[in-house]
């Protein structure tokens, strides 16, 4: 395997690898043990304000002799000129969080392929695993497929599904997506490596498309349905940021819910705190029971309150 650091590098042929977070280490980790010229692989720089729950790719690809670069390859950048020199067979986006220019894939002499955490063309964008637990989705998967100009919009080569459970959260799943991210690049890359992947359009009609999230996102409206609250709750559980709601200005940080039925409960004000053991607190339909939630306001709460 080549270690190239430099512009100045000469040949040709070869893997150019985009990577980031465990579906990128997993991915990576298949071309290197199946012995693949990987020349160079792009990744990012870690983000202190972020709670890494992933390995390292910079690591594992170091460690393998590889040249790694976390300069974005934007058009007439240093990064665009190194890959259009080094002129690869195929260059592979996995999991990483930047889109690649065409200009930069056109260097790819036998296609450029991403691997996305949806079954396309549903889901598309950023974060999608975390789209389709809040939606309350009963399985999501992975989607390897042709890269073009479009974010998530190329012909498919191939998918993989994972199911979603009631009480699964986000994390949950992508640890059932990293495999299956392998298991599906394995079954392909002869293929992509012969220059004859699978194309399958995607039905526009189908498509969906989700923004990234912010940790303000996880602010719970009471005024949902218990379920869509508790999805809420799954889709941000640890390591993301997680749901949260208010108690007069002071924050309730909430790790993991389940909804209720309705019962006899009256007719409580969606946020009204109607028992403090268990916590359970009234939403627009139903009931949430807070099933693990710390803050400092939560040893004051008692029925009645309101929380928003």
């Amino acid at each position: 395997m080549s270690a190239l650091a430099t512009p100045d590098a000469v040949g040709s042929g070869g893997l150019v690898v985009f990577a980031y977070s465990d579906i990128g280490y997993e991915c990576l980790d298949l071309l290197i043990q199946r012995g693949e010229n990987i020349r160079v692989v792009f990744t990012h720089d870690d983000d202190p304000g972020e709670t890494r729950w992933f390995r390292s790719v910079a690591d594992l690809a170091r460690g393998s002799g590889i040249a790694v670069r976390t300069d974005e390859p934007k058009r007439g950048s240093d990064a665009a000129r190194l890959v259009a020199l080094l002129a690869p067979d195929l260059i592979f986006s996995f999991y990483y969080r930047r889109m690649i220019p065409m200009a930069v894939l056109a260097a790819a002499r036998r296609g450029a392929f991403n691997m996305h955490g949806s079954l396309l063309p549903r889901y598309r964008g950023k974060a999608p695993v975390n789209w389709a637990v809040l939606h309350g989705e009963t399985e999501t998967g992975v989607t390897l497929h042709h890269m073009v100009a479009k974010p998530d919009a190329g012909d498919i080569v191939d998918q993989e599904a994972v199911p979603i459970g009631l009480d699964d959260t986000a994390y949950d799943v992508m640890k059932r997506m990293v495999p299956a991210a392998r298991r599906l690049l394995a079954r392909q890359f002869d293929a992509l490596k012969a220059g004859q992947a699978p194309r399958r359009p995607q039905d526009e009609a189908l498509a969906t498309y989700f923004g990234g999230r912010r940790p303000e996102d996880g602010r719970i409206d009471w005024q949902q349905p218990a379920r869509r609250i508790v999805d809420l709750v799954r889709a941000v559980a640890r390591p993301y940021p997680g749901a949260f709601t208010d108690r007069r200005g002071e924050r309730i940080q909430i790790w993991k819910a389940r909804p209720l039925a309705p019962g006899d409960r009256g007719t409580p004000r969606p946020g009204e705190v109607l028992s403090v053991r268990p916590l359970i607190v009234a939403a627009g339909e139903g009931a949430v029971e807070l099933v693990e939630a710390e803050g400092p306001g939560i040893s004051a709460l008692k029925p009645g309150d309101l929380l928003g």
